[in-house]
């Protein structure tokens, strides 16, 4: 028996989505707006040995508690996990701007990655409980107006506040936002209880249910995961100790969790997801496309610093043309969706014409005109949007009511990996063709290391002739790290295709979560 609530109208439901979108706006914001206040942060605290786990520890925290936070709202409610991450993130968020020292702020940053985890798992699920299928696409798509705006305007934000008031300002920024967040949740959000296992039994039965031991391997082996790709050819050596244990310890870990889960009774992300073949298909291609979209394409900036000269500020507005093309996409998508109910070949365009995009840019050298690139960027961003929340809605269609948001955290974790997996192999290609490029254009030994090539201060010390040198060497490199994205998006390309029409059933939101 479903608990009742008292019905949400459509003006609520709006008021509420908009508190989803503020949460959402400040856990994305905070995984990029501490690049251009760390200068003055490590001034002011020291520990420039620690620094990156500043931005490390937040990411891993978020890695690990996506896929627990959405089962965790189907068990027990998702208002109930919404309100305890957005205490946690303005509690981190106050913690970390009053940081004595680097080792106390990173600690507190894990306390704001993990909160960010629930916030970003619980946004995408309540706007499936909020909004019946159809309209559903809608505001998903207009959720993707939260990434594109983080990764612009985050690091113009950090740079902002701390020229103007003070690193420790990026921080205290989150509380005026996180209050407005819980006063719409608090005030507005109703929704029955959830039905089935332990969501209707008692508080000790419940609890019991919970898959504990699949919480703690999926921790640890998504824990290992993130630090592999991380450090892997950055701190460590690819084929250092330290990186081979974590390959082996998160591949070890993430076996021996998909064992635990065929006999749990309640599972972080129950395997029974993975038989229908729509979900399948969704996780594949968020896969691919994080890889692809987010993974590439977090070295443009690098591309319009070494090559064409950019400064930091300029290099990152540089990617407003992308951001654009995927904004439009994504909102263009969930209309189209809204209207026909029809999504299931947006996939296999969007590999489509993420492929030509990615094709165009590995053509781009020394003498590529900045309009030219921006357009090749378009096509990139627009090919990422037709995908970006449709496989979300992929997976809320396929998924039952009661898994709702363990398929949502699902793919989006799945997104998370995929980026991750990115970053650290295509990093491997473009840094070690540089290496064997620069080696040909500059053979007299003069350049500095790749992770020192391509800072600005050490670039400006460089003669014209190496500068130049070091120019044709990172187009060539980069040219080949986008041709390397092509036989990536070939096997999204092919898992999408296998994606069946079923579409989105005109119905309301149902019960979905305690209220």
């Amino acid at each position: 028996m479903v608990a009742s609530a008292t019905p949400m109208s459509h003006g609520h439901r709006l008021v509420v989505f908009g508190g989803l979108m503020l949460a959402g706006l400040m856990s994305s914001l905070d995984a990029t707006v501490l690049g251009t206040a760390l200068p003055a942060l490590v001034g002011d605290l020291g520990g420039l040995g620690r620094m990156a786990w500043v931005s490390t520890a937040y990411v891993l925290a978020t890695s690990v508690t996506v896929p627990l936070s959405g089962r965790l709202g189907d068990l027990f409610g998702r208002r109930g996990v919404l309100l305890a991450g957005l205490a946690g993130f303005l509690a981190g968020s106050a913690a970390c701007g009053a940081a004595p020292s680097m080792d106390w702020l990173i600690a507190f940053r894990v306390v704001q990655g993990a909160a960010a985890g629930c916030l970003m798992s619980s946004m995408f699920a309540l706007t499936g409980d909020l909004f019946e299928p159809r309209e559903r696409a809608r505001y998903q798509g207009c959720s993707a107006l939260i990434f594109a705006v983080s990764s612009i305007a985050g690091p113009l934000v950090g740079g902002f506040l701390t020229d103007h008031a003070s690193w420790r300002w990026v921080f205290y920024v989150n509380l005026p936002l996180g209050l407005a967040a819980i006063a719409t949740t608090v005030l507005f959000l109703r929704l029955p209880e959830p039905e089935g296992g332990p969501r209707a039994g008692s508080g000790a039965g419940g609890a019991s249910s919970v898959d504990y031991a699949g919480i703690v391997l999926l921790g640890a082996a998504v824990t290992c995961f993130t630090l592999f790709t991380s450090w892997a050819g950055t701190r460590y050596a690819w084929d250092s100790p330290v990186v081979l244990a974590l390959a082996a310890g998160s591949a070890a870990l993430f076996a021996v969790w998909v064992l635990a889960e065929r006999t749990a009774a309640e599972p972080v992300i129950p395997p029974r997801l993975f038989r229908d073949r729509s979900f399948a298909v969704a996780c594949a291609v968020a896969a691919v496309g994080g890889a692809t979209g987010f993974g590439l394409a977090i070295y443009l900036p690098m591309f319009f610093q070494v090559v064409g000269g950019a400064g930091a500020t300029e290099s990152g507005l540089l990617l407003l043309p992308m951001m654009t093309g995927l904004l439009v996409a994504s909102m263009g998508a969930g209309r189209r969706i809204a209207r026909t109910g029809r999504y299931h070949r947006l996939p296999a365009a969007s590999m489509a014409l993420s492929a030509l995009g990615v094709a165009l840019l590995a053509t781009m050298d020394t003498g590529t005109g900045l309009l030219t690139a921006c357009c090749f960027m378009a096509v990139l961003g627009f090919g990422a949007g037709l995908s970006q929340q449709v496989v979300m809605l992929i997976a809320q269609n396929a998924a039952p009511r009661r898994d709702l948001g363990a398929a949502s955290a699902g793919v989006f974790a799945t997104r998370m990996l995929g980026t991750s997996a990115g970053m650290a192999v295509f990093g491997a290609i473009v840094s070690s063709r540089f290496a064997e490029e620069v080696g040909r254009r500059v053979p007299d030994g003069s350049v500095p290391a790749f992770r020192d090539a391509v800072r600005p201060e050490v670039l400006d010390t460089l003669p014209g002739p190496v500068r130049d040198g070091v120019a044709e060497a990172f187009a060539a490199a980069f040219s080949d790290l986008f041709l390397a994205g092509l036989p990536l998006l070939a096997v999204g390309f092919a898992a999408a295709l296998l994606l069946p029409d079923v579409p989105l059933a005109p119905r309301g939101p149902g019960p979905g979560a305690k209220g």
